[in-house]
Protein backbone atom coordinates (compact mmCIF):
# COMPACT_ATOMS: atom_id res chain seq x y z
CA UNK A 1 0.00 0.00 0.00
CA UNK A 2 0.89 3.96 -0.48
CA UNK A 3 1.09 5.11 3.28
CA UNK A 4 0.86 8.68 4.17
CA UNK A 5 0.12 10.49 7.52
CA UNK A 6 -3.47 10.58 8.66
CA UNK A 7 -3.93 12.90 11.49
CA UNK A 8 -6.29 13.08 14.06
CA UNK A 9 -5.52 15.88 16.49
CA UNK A 10 -2.25 15.05 18.63
CA UNK A 11 -1.72 11.50 17.26
CA UNK A 12 -1.28 9.99 13.67
CA UNK A 13 -3.27 6.96 12.93
CA UNK A 14 -0.56 5.69 10.15
CA UNK A 15 3.22 4.37 10.68
CA UNK A 16 5.66 3.87 7.42
CA UNK A 17 8.05 0.54 8.35
CA UNK A 18 10.30 2.04 5.77
CA UNK A 19 10.48 5.00 7.55
CA UNK A 20 10.80 3.44 11.04
CA UNK A 21 13.43 1.30 9.66
CA UNK A 22 15.70 4.49 8.84
CA UNK A 23 15.02 6.38 11.86
CA UNK A 24 16.63 3.32 13.37
CA UNK A 25 18.97 3.23 11.04
CA UNK A 26 20.49 6.89 11.49
CA UNK A 27 20.09 6.35 15.12
CA UNK A 28 22.18 3.36 14.87
CA UNK A 29 24.48 5.55 12.53
CA UNK A 30 24.87 7.95 15.35
CA UNK A 31 26.29 5.49 18.12
CA UNK A 32 28.66 4.16 16.06
CA UNK A 33 30.04 7.02 15.13
CA UNK A 34 30.25 8.32 18.59
CA UNK A 35 32.90 5.18 19.49
CA UNK A 36 32.26 2.27 21.92
CA UNK A 37 30.85 3.15 25.61
CA UNK A 38 32.28 0.87 28.32
CA UNK A 39 28.27 -0.09 29.62
CA UNK A 40 26.43 -2.95 30.84
CA UNK A 41 26.27 -5.96 28.27
CA UNK A 42 23.15 -7.53 30.03
CA UNK A 43 20.21 -5.01 29.38
CA UNK A 44 16.78 -5.15 29.94
CA UNK A 45 14.31 -2.05 28.53
CA UNK A 46 11.11 -1.87 29.90
CA UNK A 47 9.43 0.83 27.38
CA UNK A 48 11.86 -0.09 24.71
CA UNK A 49 9.80 0.57 21.17
CA UNK A 50 10.38 4.43 20.89
CA UNK A 51 11.62 7.49 22.39
CA UNK A 52 14.03 7.43 25.13
CA UNK A 53 13.86 3.76 25.30
CA UNK A 54 14.37 2.63 21.88
CA UNK A 55 17.39 5.28 22.24
CA UNK A 56 18.94 3.67 25.36
CA UNK A 57 18.32 0.19 23.68
CA UNK A 58 20.54 1.17 20.35
CA UNK A 59 22.86 2.56 22.66
CA UNK A 60 23.35 -0.32 24.76
CA UNK A 61 23.19 -2.45 21.84
CA UNK A 62 25.55 -0.44 19.30
CA UNK A 63 27.64 1.32 21.77
CA UNK A 64 28.14 -1.46 24.42
CA UNK A 65 28.03 -4.89 22.33
CA UNK A 66 25.36 -5.19 25.03
CA UNK A 67 22.33 -8.34 24.56
CA UNK A 68 18.98 -6.69 24.72
CA UNK A 69 15.50 -7.31 25.89
CA UNK A 70 12.91 -4.82 25.09
CA UNK A 71 9.38 -4.99 26.86
CA UNK A 72 6.65 -3.00 25.05
CA UNK A 73 2.95 -3.10 24.37
CA UNK A 74 2.57 -2.35 20.39
CA UNK A 75 -0.35 -2.66 17.92
CA UNK A 76 1.28 -5.02 14.83
CA UNK A 77 0.20 -5.10 11.43
CA UNK A 78 -2.52 -6.58 9.79
CA UNK A 79 -3.51 -6.27 6.26
CA UNK A 80 -4.33 -2.96 5.09
CA UNK A 81 -3.43 -1.61 8.30
CA UNK A 82 -0.20 -0.36 9.58
CA UNK A 83 1.07 -0.99 12.99
CA UNK A 84 2.15 1.45 15.84
CA UNK A 85 5.67 3.16 15.15
CA UNK A 86 7.03 1.20 17.59
CA UNK A 87 6.39 -2.13 16.25
CA UNK A 88 8.32 -1.05 13.28
CA UNK A 89 10.94 0.54 14.99
CA UNK A 90 11.19 -2.94 17.33
CA UNK A 91 11.20 -5.23 13.96
CA UNK A 92 14.09 -2.77 12.56
CA UNK A 93 16.05 -2.52 15.62
CA UNK A 94 16.22 -6.63 15.92
CA UNK A 95 16.62 -6.72 12.70
CA UNK A 96 20.36 -4.46 12.69
CA UNK A 97 21.40 -5.90 16.09
CA UNK A 98 21.01 -9.85 14.63
CA UNK A 99 22.68 -8.61 11.75
CA UNK A 100 25.76 -7.47 13.82
CA UNK A 101 25.50 -10.63 15.92
CA UNK A 102 24.30 -8.93 18.83
CA UNK A 103 21.62 -10.89 21.33
CA UNK A 104 18.09 -9.23 20.82
CA UNK A 105 15.22 -10.35 21.88
CA UNK A 106 11.61 -8.34 22.65
CA UNK A 107 8.52 -9.39 24.33
CA UNK A 108 5.12 -6.94 23.63
CA UNK A 109 2.26 -7.29 25.81
CA UNK A 110 1.59 -4.45 28.65
CA UNK A 111 4.68 -4.20 31.42
CA UNK A 112 2.14 -3.48 34.12
CA UNK A 113 0.75 -7.40 34.25
CA UNK A 114 1.94 -9.87 36.15
CA UNK A 115 2.08 -12.32 33.12
CA UNK A 116 4.51 -10.17 30.82
CA UNK A 117 7.15 -9.29 33.79
CA UNK A 118 6.58 -13.57 34.26
CA UNK A 119 7.22 -13.70 30.88
CA UNK A 120 10.18 -11.29 31.09
CA UNK A 121 11.42 -13.10 33.89
CA UNK A 122 11.98 -16.41 32.14
CA UNK A 123 13.09 -15.17 29.09
CA UNK A 124 16.37 -13.42 31.26
CA UNK A 125 16.57 -16.88 33.08
CA UNK A 126 16.87 -19.07 29.81
CA UNK A 127 19.33 -16.74 27.80
CA UNK A 128 21.05 -14.12 29.69
CA UNK A 129 21.46 -15.04 33.02
CA UNK A 130 20.86 -12.17 35.02
CA UNK A 131 21.07 -8.43 33.85
CA UNK A 132 23.25 -5.92 34.17
CA UNK A 133 21.21 -2.35 33.75
CA UNK A 134 17.53 -2.04 33.85
CA UNK A 135 15.78 1.07 32.00
CA UNK A 136 12.42 1.74 33.05
CA UNK A 137 10.76 3.94 30.32
CA UNK A 138 7.16 3.41 30.29
CA UNK A 139 5.04 6.10 29.05
CA UNK A 140 1.65 5.11 29.01
CA UNK A 141 -1.59 7.21 29.93
CA UNK A 142 -3.61 4.26 31.07
CA UNK A 143 -2.63 0.94 34.02
CA UNK A 144 -4.30 -2.07 34.98
CA UNK A 145 -3.08 -2.86 38.19
CA UNK A 146 -2.06 -6.18 38.48
CA UNK A 147 -2.99 -6.34 42.50
CA UNK A 148 -6.05 -4.46 42.69
CA UNK A 149 -7.66 -5.00 39.10
CA UNK A 150 -8.41 -1.10 39.27
CA UNK A 151 -8.07 1.08 35.96
CA UNK A 152 -5.75 4.00 36.52
CA UNK A 153 -5.87 7.25 34.15
CA UNK A 154 -3.45 9.63 34.23
CA UNK A 155 -4.45 13.09 33.87
CA UNK A 156 -2.52 16.41 32.32
CA UNK A 157 -4.05 18.85 34.73
CA UNK A 158 -2.62 21.74 37.09
CA UNK A 159 -3.19 21.18 41.03
CA UNK A 160 -5.14 23.86 42.95
CA UNK A 161 -6.13 26.61 41.15
CA UNK A 162 -7.11 26.42 36.78
CA UNK A 163 -4.07 27.08 34.89
CA UNK A 164 -4.28 29.91 31.54
CA UNK A 165 -1.57 30.35 29.09
CA UNK A 166 -0.29 30.31 25.62
CA UNK A 167 -0.18 27.29 23.61
CA UNK A 168 0.33 26.78 19.80
CA UNK A 169 -1.27 23.93 17.51
CA UNK A 170 1.28 22.68 15.62
CA UNK A 171 -0.41 21.91 12.83
CA UNK A 172 -2.03 25.35 11.80
CA UNK A 173 0.49 27.36 13.75
CA UNK A 174 -2.42 29.06 15.43
CA UNK A 175 -1.34 30.85 18.59
CA UNK A 176 -4.27 30.64 20.99
CA UNK A 177 -4.81 30.83 25.20
CA UNK A 178 -5.90 27.55 27.15
CA UNK A 179 -7.23 26.97 30.42
CA UNK A 180 -7.31 24.09 32.36
CA UNK A 181 -9.22 23.08 35.30
CA UNK A 182 -7.79 22.04 38.11
CA UNK A 183 -7.63 18.46 39.07
CA UNK A 184 -9.57 16.24 41.74
CA UNK A 185 -7.29 14.43 44.65
CA UNK A 186 -8.66 10.98 43.04
CA UNK A 187 -6.97 12.00 39.86
CA UNK A 188 -3.27 12.50 41.17
CA UNK A 189 -3.88 9.24 42.89
CA UNK A 190 -4.51 7.78 39.58
CA UNK A 191 -1.82 9.48 37.83
CA UNK A 192 0.80 8.89 40.27
CA UNK A 193 -0.88 4.89 40.24
CA UNK A 194 -0.04 5.44 36.32
CA UNK A 195 3.12 7.51 36.03
CA UNK A 196 4.78 6.87 39.47
CA UNK A 197 7.49 4.52 40.88
CA UNK A 198 5.43 1.56 42.02
CA UNK A 199 5.71 -0.30 38.82
CA UNK A 200 9.61 0.26 38.74
CA UNK A 201 9.33 -1.05 42.15
CA UNK A 202 7.27 -4.23 41.64
CA UNK A 203 9.76 -5.16 38.29
CA UNK A 204 13.20 -4.42 40.37
CA UNK A 205 11.62 -6.21 43.17
CA UNK A 206 10.63 -9.44 40.73
CA UNK A 207 14.03 -9.34 39.35
CA UNK A 208 15.59 -9.62 42.61
CA UNK A 209 13.52 -12.45 44.06
CA UNK A 210 14.70 -14.34 41.11
CA UNK A 211 17.97 -13.51 41.59
CA UNK A 212 17.95 -11.49 37.52
CA UNK A 213 20.19 -8.70 39.29
CA UNK A 214 23.99 -9.35 38.51
CA UNK A 215 26.39 -7.68 41.50
CA UNK A 216 26.40 -3.90 41.06
CA UNK A 217 23.42 -3.73 38.70
CA UNK A 218 22.07 -0.63 37.89
CA UNK A 219 18.16 0.37 37.03
CA UNK A 220 17.73 3.95 35.41
CA UNK A 221 14.08 5.94 35.40
CA UNK A 222 13.53 9.08 32.98
CA UNK A 223 11.63 12.37 33.89
CA UNK A 224 11.39 15.86 33.00
CA UNK A 225 11.58 18.78 35.43
CA UNK A 226 11.38 21.83 33.07
CA UNK A 227 11.18 25.47 33.51
CA UNK A 228 9.28 27.94 35.50
CA UNK A 229 6.92 28.42 32.34
CA UNK A 230 5.65 25.00 31.74
CA UNK A 231 5.88 24.32 35.72
CA UNK A 232 2.09 24.73 36.71
CA UNK A 233 0.72 22.13 34.71
CA UNK A 234 3.39 20.20 34.55
CA UNK A 235 5.93 19.71 37.81
CA UNK A 236 3.52 21.47 39.88
CA UNK A 237 0.59 19.57 38.01
CA UNK A 238 -0.49 16.12 38.37
CA UNK A 239 2.58 14.75 36.40
CA UNK A 240 5.07 16.59 38.45
CA UNK A 241 3.26 14.63 41.61
CA UNK A 242 3.84 11.36 39.76
CA UNK A 243 7.42 12.31 38.80
CA UNK A 244 8.39 13.06 42.70
CA UNK A 245 7.13 9.73 43.60
CA UNK A 246 9.42 7.87 40.66
CA UNK A 247 12.25 9.89 42.07
CA UNK A 248 11.35 8.63 45.68
CA UNK A 249 11.13 4.83 44.57
CA UNK A 250 14.85 5.59 43.36
CA UNK A 251 15.90 5.66 47.14
CA UNK A 252 14.04 3.13 47.64
CA UNK A 253 15.20 1.11 45.02
CA UNK A 254 18.30 1.97 46.00
CA UNK A 255 17.74 0.70 50.03
CA UNK A 256 16.69 -2.71 48.74
CA UNK A 257 19.80 -3.21 46.31
CA UNK A 258 22.38 -2.40 48.84
CA UNK A 259 23.34 -6.14 49.40
CA UNK A 260 24.08 -6.28 45.54
CA UNK A 261 25.64 -3.15 45.35
CA UNK A 262 23.11 -2.12 43.10
CA UNK A 263 21.92 1.60 42.46
CA UNK A 264 19.03 3.07 41.55
CA UNK A 265 18.87 6.63 39.52
CA UNK A 266 16.64 9.06 37.69
CA UNK A 267 17.72 10.59 34.42
CA UNK A 268 16.41 14.25 34.24
CA UNK A 269 16.40 14.45 30.45
CA UNK A 270 15.54 17.45 27.96
CA UNK A 271 12.15 18.32 26.62
CA UNK A 272 11.42 16.88 23.66
CA UNK A 273 8.31 16.24 20.55
CA UNK A 274 6.89 13.08 21.75
CA UNK A 275 3.45 11.53 21.37
CA UNK A 276 2.74 12.43 24.95
CA UNK A 277 4.39 16.01 25.21
CA UNK A 278 2.39 17.14 21.89
CA UNK A 279 -1.01 16.26 23.67
CA UNK A 280 0.59 18.86 26.98
CA UNK A 281 -1.16 22.37 26.31
CA UNK A 282 1.79 24.77 26.42
CA UNK A 283 4.80 22.70 25.79
CA UNK A 284 4.19 22.40 22.02
CA UNK A 285 5.00 26.25 22.13
CA UNK A 286 7.74 25.92 24.66
CA UNK A 287 9.87 23.27 22.45
CA UNK A 288 9.35 25.51 19.36
CA UNK A 289 11.27 28.24 21.43
CA UNK A 290 13.24 26.16 22.81
CA UNK A 291 14.92 24.19 19.76
CA UNK A 292 15.12 27.63 18.00
CA UNK A 293 17.64 28.86 20.78
CA UNK A 294 19.23 25.57 21.06
CA UNK A 295 19.83 25.02 16.95
CA UNK A 296 21.34 28.13 17.02
CA UNK A 297 23.40 27.40 20.43
CA UNK A 298 24.75 24.24 18.74
CA UNK A 299 23.03 22.81 21.91
CA UNK A 300 20.58 20.94 20.29
CA UNK A 301 19.83 17.01 20.92
CA UNK A 302 17.34 14.43 20.49
CA UNK A 303 16.55 11.20 22.16
CA UNK A 304 19.42 9.64 20.76
CA UNK A 305 21.78 12.50 21.48
CA UNK A 306 20.61 12.72 24.73
CA UNK A 307 20.63 8.82 25.75
CA UNK A 308 24.39 8.75 24.43
CA UNK A 309 25.63 11.39 26.59
CA UNK A 310 23.80 10.22 29.17
CA UNK A 311 25.33 6.73 28.94
CA UNK A 312 29.10 8.04 28.02
CA UNK A 313 29.49 11.11 30.24
CA UNK A 314 27.44 10.30 33.24
CA UNK A 315 26.56 6.33 33.58
CA UNK A 316 29.82 5.47 32.04
CA UNK A 317 33.23 7.55 33.03
CA UNK A 318 34.57 4.99 35.23
CA UNK A 319 33.81 7.20 38.01
CA UNK A 320 30.95 8.14 40.76
CA UNK A 321 28.06 8.91 38.59
CA UNK A 322 27.05 13.04 39.45
CA UNK A 323 23.55 13.99 40.49
CA UNK A 324 22.19 16.73 42.25
CA UNK A 325 20.78 17.92 45.66
CA UNK A 326 17.92 15.63 44.88
CA UNK A 327 20.35 12.50 44.09
CA UNK A 328 19.38 12.90 40.20
CA UNK A 329 21.26 12.82 37.20
CA UNK A 330 20.54 16.04 35.09
CA UNK A 331 21.12 15.60 31.34
CA UNK A 332 18.86 18.58 30.93
CA UNK A 333 21.82 20.64 31.96
CA UNK A 334 21.86 22.23 27.99
CA UNK A 335 18.14 23.36 28.05
CA UNK A 336 18.37 24.75 31.79
CA UNK A 337 20.94 26.47 31.35
CA UNK A 338 20.32 30.05 32.79
CA UNK A 339 21.41 31.85 28.93
CA UNK A 340 19.06 29.28 27.38
CA UNK A 341 15.96 29.98 29.64
CA UNK A 342 15.89 33.42 29.76
CA UNK A 343 15.84 34.00 25.96
CA UNK A 344 12.86 31.05 25.86
CA UNK A 345 11.02 33.59 28.68
CA UNK A 346 12.00 36.40 26.30
CA UNK A 347 10.36 35.09 23.27
CA UNK A 348 8.11 33.45 25.02
CA UNK A 349 6.37 37.22 25.47
CA UNK A 350 6.29 38.25 21.93
CA UNK A 351 4.78 34.76 20.51
CA UNK A 352 1.61 34.68 18.55
CA UNK A 353 0.33 32.98 15.88
CA UNK A 354 2.16 35.89 13.25
CA UNK A 355 5.11 36.11 14.63
CA UNK A 356 6.10 32.32 15.75
CA UNK A 357 7.14 31.37 12.21
CA UNK A 358 10.06 33.81 12.87
CA UNK A 359 11.07 33.37 16.17
CA UNK A 360 10.06 30.05 16.68
CA UNK A 361 11.12 26.46 15.19
CA UNK A 362 7.09 25.07 14.39
CA UNK A 363 8.82 23.56 11.63
CA UNK A 364 11.64 21.45 13.06
CA UNK A 365 8.71 20.57 15.51
CA UNK A 366 6.79 19.17 12.86
CA UNK A 367 9.49 17.08 11.03
CA UNK A 368 10.31 15.64 14.94
CA UNK A 369 6.85 14.62 14.99
CA UNK A 370 5.96 12.96 11.72
CA UNK A 371 9.54 11.36 12.67
CA UNK A 372 7.92 9.58 14.84
CA UNK A 373 5.77 7.94 13.14
CA UNK A 374 8.29 7.24 10.12
CA UNK A 375 7.88 10.10 7.90
CA UNK A 376 9.63 12.88 6.36
CA UNK A 377 12.88 11.16 6.35
CA UNK A 378 15.39 11.45 3.51
CA UNK A 379 16.09 8.32 2.02
CA UNK A 380 13.12 6.66 1.79
CA UNK A 381 10.73 7.10 -1.14
CA UNK A 382 7.03 7.12 0.25
CA UNK A 383 5.36 7.38 -3.30
CA UNK A 384 6.44 3.72 -3.51
CA UNK A 385 4.36 0.51 -2.52
CA UNK A 386 5.27 -0.32 1.08
CA UNK A 387 4.13 -3.52 2.63
CA UNK A 388 2.54 -3.04 5.86
CA UNK A 389 2.93 -6.24 7.07
CA UNK A 390 6.16 -6.14 9.23
CA UNK A 391 7.43 -8.98 11.52
CA UNK A 392 9.47 -8.91 14.45
CA UNK A 393 12.02 -11.94 14.18
CA UNK A 394 11.70 -13.13 18.13
CA UNK A 395 7.80 -12.51 18.76
CA UNK A 396 6.13 -15.44 17.17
Amino acid sequence: MIIEPRMRGFICLTSHPKGCEQNVKNQIEYIKSKGPIEGAKKVLVIGASTGFGLASRITSAFGSNAATIGVFFEKPPVEGKTASPGWYNSAAFETEAHKAGLYAKSINGDAFSNEVKQQTLDLIKADLGQIDLVIYSLASPVRLHPVTGVLHRSVLKPIGSTFTNKTVDFHTGNVTEVSIEPCTEEEIANTVAVMGGEDWSMWMDALKKENLLAPGATTVAYSYIGPSLTEAVYRKGTIGRAKDDLEATAFAITDSLKDLDGKAYVSVNKALVTQASSAIPVIPLYISLLYKIMKAEGLHEGCIEQIQRLFQDRLYTGKPIPTDEKGRIRIDDWEMREDVQEKVAKLWLEATTETLPAIGDLAGYRNDFLNLFGFEFEGVDYKADTNEVVGIESIK
